[in-house]
């Protein structure tokens, strides 16, 4: 597999290429902001591993172009900046996971893998031309943050709510619990982890008959599909 590593520590580059190219993880560097976009889109990687502080553009900076230029690649930030909302502020532009400085490289050998695992997971063919704002009998309005099922407004609590913006943002595709559990409880570090499941239980019977099933993808997260 291929890894953009963008990075603007020599060290770090030379560490991570050492030790993951003798993991078959062929690693590029990028070590400037400002480049990387250029980089991504040349190199066509797997999964990008990107860095918050780097020179001329930081990480978040770098992150919005790809997105907005349509690059739909896993992004793992790895960042030094330690609160939850430096860490909701990427999960927010675009990235799939994230891991603080200093990481275990065995940990991040299997994040990497894992996000290209979820990248692979999509049904085949389901988000070929799908709009990401209508899944099943579901739309999202954008621009007051409401879903609807047909015509109706879709009564939601607040983190029901959260957490089917999340998955219809990714139709076909499964997002993690750790990605949903920052999205639903932001900064409430007294909830217990499992507490998402109780959420996803509770939309999950609120979703019945709405023409969107809410799926649990065994070691990958949630995933929603049109019922077919």
């Amino acid at each position: 597999m291929k890894l953009l590593l963008v990075e603007d520590d020599p060290s770090m580059q030379i560490t991570l290429q050492r030790t993951l190219g003798r993991r078959r993880i062929d690693v590029r560097v990028c070590g400037d902001g400002a480049e990387a976009v250029g980089q991504w889109r040349a190199i066509e990687p797997d999964v990008v591993a990107l860095d918050l502080t780097l020179p001329n553009l930081d990480g978040l900076q770098v992150l919005a172009q790809a997105r907005a230029e349509g690059l739909r690649t896993p992004v793992l930030l790895l960042t030094a900046r330690g609160t939850v909302g430096d860490r909701i502020m990427g999960l927010n532009a675009g990235a799939d996971d994230y891991l603080p400085k200093p990481f275990d490289l065995d940990e991040l050998e299997a994040r990497i893998r894992a996000l290209r695992r979820r990248s692979q997971s999509a049904i085949p063919g389901l988000d070929m031309g799908l709009n990401p704002q209508e899944v099943g009998g579901l739309r999202f309005e954008p621009d007051n943050g409401a879903i609807y099922h047909r015509a109706e407004l879709l009564e939601l609590t607040p983190r029901e709510l959260a957490l089917l913006k999340a998955l219809m943002m990714k139709p076909g595709h499964a997002v993690t619990k750790e990605r949903l559990f920052e999205l639903v409880f932001p900064g409430e570090t007294d909830v217990q982890y499992e507490a998402i499941e109780v959420v996803v239980y509770r939309l999950r019977k609120k979703l019945s008959g709405t023409g969107a099933v809410l799926m649990t993808m065994r070691g990958l997260g949630y995933l929603l599909r049109p019922e077919t």
